[in-house]
């Protein structure tokens, strides 16, 4: 593909990311999302809605508040990695926020970039905070943390019904003092 190909593929985009980032209404207290691009041509219903859920899981996370969990996610909601531990389906998200807040009281994530092609999302984001709280037999001390994470999530009828999931929880569990790399 030559590059005047590429630049009016991504240009033919344009448009969509542009009516997506104005047309999708703010929360309170809102995730904030740096970059949005929509790779593909996906009708303005779908598009919008798929924006909607996506921007209501993550605002779940920026927030704890489940409200905005229970506006993103479908009742067959499936987490294709699932922790160890987890349950599955509607209550897992609510699981592991709790059980994360309960270390990281003040997390916020923002969402890096967010890529929409078709009923996929990619979402790439940067949670941060402080550990005050506990994590297992883990007390903190009020150690800054700030860790990677990347998604995949499938949304259906603007309802997010599949997630596959990374974090970068090396950083992490150093950051807590909790795990220790040596060379």
């Amino acid at each position: 593909m030559s590059n005047k190909t590429m630049i009016l593929r991504a240009l033919r985009t344009l448009p969509f990311a542009l009516a997506v980032a104005l047309a999708v209404p703010a929360f309170a207290d809102n995730v904030k999302i740096n970059d949005l691009i929509v790779a593909t041509a996906v009708p303005d219903a779908q598009r919008d809605a798929t924006v909607k859920a996506v921007r209501a899981f993550y605002e779940f996370w920026n927030s704890g508040d489940e409200a905005f969990l229970k506006q993103a996610i479908a009742p067959t909601f499936t987490d294709r990695t699932l922790p160890t531990g987890r349950p599955q389906g509607t209550e897992g998200p609510v699981f592991a926020l709790r059980q994360f807040r309960a270390a990281v009281p003040d997390l916020k994530v923002t969402v890096e970039k967010m890529i929409l092609a078709g009923d996929f999302v990619t979402v790439h984001m940067r949670f941060t905070g402080h550990f005050t709280g506990s994590f297992g037999k883990v007390q903190g001390n009020g150690q800054a943390i700030a860790f990677i994470a990347t998604d995949l999530v499938k949304a259906e009828n603007g309802r997010i019904t599949d997630n596959w999931h990374i974090e970068d929880n090396l950083t992490l569990l150093q950051q807590m003092g909790i795990a220790k790399v040596t060379f």
